[in-house]
């Protein structure tokens, strides 16, 4: 095996040695640099913890550094690596900190650069290289994709119908709420979505009754995609485990076989052997 291939195997946890030891080691880095983003947020720490911070932060910075280099060099295609969801995800990880570096004594207003380090929260993202049932979502929604596109549409056009009748029927009556359509598509949008969060709400009788049947609408625009996505999710995991299952039985076979000549050779072998008459 080429090294490229011992080095990528590794990083992806497909290293028959090291590749299990390697994926965890990264996610507690992952997990643990995320952590300590919050912490750092705590006002008033001891100078002993913003500096074991920031050394831990180095620390985190060098190891995404070193992987990031090591998968463009370990990839047969590395401009399309750099391209991909994850190649974008690793180099957010680790570009507010270099971006940062290059700005200070620049000149540059370091407000911005520090409005940049929300973007470590791309880490959380590396995670789903490691997560199979990631995997499974990301190919359910390949698979209704078009259904729930549809269906986003669709629901697009039912809120703004929404907003136009409410705006009609509560205008008149909340003119300080409904001012506008634009207005009416807040309501609706926050209805719709089932959150309801009572800061613009329909006093008419015709207001109130439209909004018990954009409830009832509510419900389906909520379970439809849901139940797409979730039927998708079903479907994979049966075929993951039919496909197990055909596994299993081609193993058995092959090792029963395997018995059976193992068998046969050691009969052959005991069997004395018959000499020809002269």
């Amino acid at each position: 095996m080429h090294w490229k291939e011992h080095v990528a195997t590794a990083l992806d946890g497909r290293h028959p040695g090291l590749g299990h030891y390697i994926e965890l080691f990264l996610d507690a880095v992952i997990i643990l640099s995320t952590i300590a983003m919050g912490v750092e947020t705590v006002p008033d720490l001891p100078a002993w913890a913003v500096e074991a911070l920031y050394a831990f932060e180095l620390f985190v910075i060098a190891v995404f550094t070193v992987e990031y280099v090591l998968r463009l060099l370990s990839t047969p295609h590395p401009f399309f690596y750099a391209r991909s969801f994850f190649g974008i995800v690793d180099l957010l990880a680790i570009a507010p900190f270099y971006i940062a570096l290059l700005a200070t004594g620049s000149g540059i207003d370091l407000r911005a650069i520090r409005a940049l380090r929300l973007l470590r929260l791309a880490r959380l993202f590396k995670l789903a290289r490691y997560t199979v049932a990631l995997d499974r979502f990301g190919v359910a929604w390949r698979a209704v994709k078009d259904e729930v596109t549809v269906f986003g549409i669709t629901a697009l056009v039912v809120l703004y119908v929404c907003a136009l009748v409410i705006f009609q029927c509560e205008h008149d009556a909340q003119p300080d709420k409904f001012r506008s359509v634009f207005d009416a598509m807040w309501w609706a949008a926050v209805t719709l979505t089932t959150v309801g969060y009572g800061d613009i709400y329909p006093i008419t009788f015709v207001g109130r009754l439209f909004t018990v049947f954009m409830l009832f609408v509510a419900l389906g625009i909520i379970a439809v995609p849901t139940g797409l996505v979730a039927s998708a999710l079903v479907a994979i995991r049966n075929r993951e485990d039919a496909q197990e299952e055909r596994e299993k039985a081609e193993a058995a076979t092959r090792k029963k076989a395997a018995r059976k000549e193992t068998g046969e050779r050691a009969t052959r072998r005991r069997s004395p052997v018959r000499k020809a008459p002269s």
